[in-house]
């Protein structure tokens, strides 16, 4: 993981997973989720949904592990709980705005 690259780490099923937010990525995050902005508003209001934070740390995965389902992230989230996920969260989404510098 490289945080100067905007990457954050999620551990799913005691696996550490890197979650980069490429161009390609995003792009996908976003053909899902709708505009990229509109989802760091609904994040900044308190009205992003598990299911979008779950969404997004899906496409955002940089390499997946063979049998890792997008359900499996989702569980992640909720076994690690809202506190624990949001740093992951605010890392991809500062990414988002700010770029790499």
């Amino acid at each position: 993981m490289n945080p100067a690259r905007g990457e954050a780490a999620l551990s799913v099923a005691g696996e550490r997973l890197t979650l980069r937010p490429s161009f390609e990525a995003l792009v996908a995050a976003e053909e899902e989720l709708g505009p990229l902005f509109a989802l760091v508003e609904r994040a900044a209001g308190g009205g992003l949904k598990v299911s979008e934070i779950a969404s997004l740390f899906w496409h955002c995965v940089a390499a997946r592990p063979e049998g890792l389902t997008r359900e499996r992230v989702g569980e992640a989230i909720a076994e690690v709980g809202l506190a624990k996920a949001t740093p992951v969260l605010k890392v991809l989404l500062t990414q988002i705005l700010q770029g790499r510098g």
